[in-house]
């Protein structure tokens, strides 16, 4: 039989120690590879560090590489500028939550020379004016860059604007600037290939281990200093493992921020007088402003985005109008009721803050006003109580809503004619009962109480004892000419009570 070709001793053989400490490094970090791990041995002082093969062999044999197949592969044309601030590439990425149950946005941008973050700025609403002071903010502070690239999101270009291009505030920015502004194809997102996949990274390392946070002031530090380690510390593998702080070179003799551990890393260039144009500032709250609009071909013009729309005669078309507006943002007393106007849609929902509401189909097409008085909604219609529900609305938010009032007069109570129908209904386990074929909600925490409703003209009122449950209004409002005047199980004494003889099925 062949006996073992095995040499007795192996001299060059990796050691017991070292492959240890190979397979801890990928315990402790699964998200490094081979390269990774090989770049920190290097300076642990072996006196032979291992090759990335000799990495990627020890990791194999220990069952730490999880075998990928890719069944299309494709090859890219990469490039990449051979200067720093020559090219900056910007974007917007989501998933930053808020202990409120919001999830923000980042405006991020990465030079494409060094991979160095240049943006990382939080916004509530990624609009044109946050994307544009965040960019202007990075011009500041590092130079103004020679060529910027984006995609082609609202934000950034107004080319693919409708009936005609316009020129939004960013491209307004660069062309000011003098920034030669570059967009990619569309649906090309291989072209920002640099800051998609430091979106990756981003949500990789940081966003997908991280709780909500308590502000956006608290998220916008922690991400502050996620993007530090990342530029001066994290070695990065499209720069043969150098960070990008040591490729990158502002236009302006600034001091980055950790220079001071690094100082060596100082920009040594000559400081350069750029003056950044920055966007017009808002005028302060409630001030008329004047702005121009392009009429279009069918004669609407577009004051608020989403929200309102004006309609000019089509005679106007292509020409250039001026607007005057004024703030209708009144100043609301803290703590006292809010009303605000609001027409039913014809399936009996309004809309109110962002969400919409069910208020009854007996009031679609009808202008109600909406009383948001602490943890209350009235509706009110024909100086007539309607219904009444939990507020949606936070009070911290009450001035945000558009119209919104301080109220002056009392609440209406429901009017109680003379002789209106009263009947008893027992509340399901579900929170519902049904009375004259309409299904009335009371909610689970009313399950098994015996209600009394009263039967007006238009709506009905729910009583338990002395207390007013709610108001619902009317679905069917034909006259009701027979009804249980008691619901089924409410009945106590079914022996003689004057009240089983003319019970008459509805």
């Amino acid at each position: 039989m062949d006996r073992s070709r095995r040499p007795r001793n192996s001299p060059a053989r990796l050691s017991a120690e070292v492959e240890a400490e190979i397979c801890e490094l990928r315990r402790r970090h699964p998200r490094w590879g081979a390269r990774r791990i090989a770049h920190e041995l290097v300076g642990r002082g072996l006196e032979s560090a291992p090759s990335r093969a000799t990495v990627h062999r020890v990791l194999s044999r220990n069952g730490l590489v999880r075998a990928q197949e890719q069944q299309h592969p494709r090859k890219y044309r990469r490039w990449q500028r051979e200067a720093p601030m020559h090219l900056w590439q910007m974007d917007l990425v989501g998933g930053v939550p808020l202990a409120d149950g919001r999830e923000c946005k980042m405006v991020t941008g990465i030079d494409d020379h060094s991979r160095f973050v240049v943006i990382a700025s939080v916004v509530a609403v990624p609009s044109a004016r946050a994307v544009c002071s965040a960019f202007t903010a990075a011009m500041r502070r590092y130079g103004v860059p020679f060529e910027m690239l984006t995609d082609n999101g609202k934000q950034f270009t107004g080319r693919h604007q409708r009936p005609q291009p316009v020129e939004v505030l960013f491209e307004r920015i660069c062309r000011e600037n003098g920034i030669t502004q570059r967009l990619t194809k569309p649906r090309s997102p291989t072209t920002t290939g640099k800051i998609e996949r430091f979106h990756r990274t981003l949500r990789d390392e940081f966003l997908d281990h991280v709780v909500p946070f308590e502000s956006l002031a608290a998220a916008q530090e922690a991400i502050d200093g996620w993007v530090h380690a990342y530029n001066h510390q994290r070695p990065h593998q499209a720069l043969n493992m150098a960070t990008p702080i040591s490729l990158f070179r502002p236009h302006t003799a600034v001091r980055l921020r950790g220079d001071d551990e690094h100082p060596e890393q100082t920009a040594a260039e000559p400081e350069l007088s750029i003056e950044v144009v920055e966007p017009p500032a808002l005028p302060p709250q409630g001030t008329p402003v004047e702005f121009k609009v392009r009429v279009p071909p069918s004669g609407e013009i577009t004051l608020v985005t989403g929200r309102q729309r004006v309609g000019i005669h089509q005679a106007l078309a292509g020409r250039t109008l001026t607007v005057w507006a004024r703030s209708g943002t009144a100043i609301l007393a803290a703590g006292e009721p809010v009303e605000v106007d609001r027409k039913v849609h014809r399936d009996g929902i309004v809309c109110l803050a962002g969400g919409r509401y069910q208020v009854g189909f007996a009031l679609a097409g009808r202008t109600i006003t909406l009383r948001l008085d602490g943890h209350l909604m009235h509706a009110i219609a024909d100086d007539a109580l309607m219904g009444t529900w939990p507020c949606p609305v936070p009070a911290d938010r009450l001035g945000q809503i558009d119209g919104a009032r301080t109220a002056t007069s009392p609440l209406p109570p429901p009017p109680l004619p003379a002789g209106a129908i009263r009947a008893q209904r027992k509340v399901h386990a579900s929170g519902r009962f049904m009375i004259n074929g309409q299904f009335i909600k009371l909610g689970p925490r009313h399950a098994g109480k015996i209600v009394t409703v009263v039967i007006e003209d238009t709506h009905y009122r729910i009583l338990h004892g002395e207390d007013e449950l709610a108001v619902r209004p009317r679905k069917n409002r034909e006259p009701i000419t027979r009804l249980y005047v008691k619901g089924m199980g409410t009945q106590q004494d079914r022996q003689g009570s004057p009240d089983d003889k003319p019970s008459r099925k509805s």
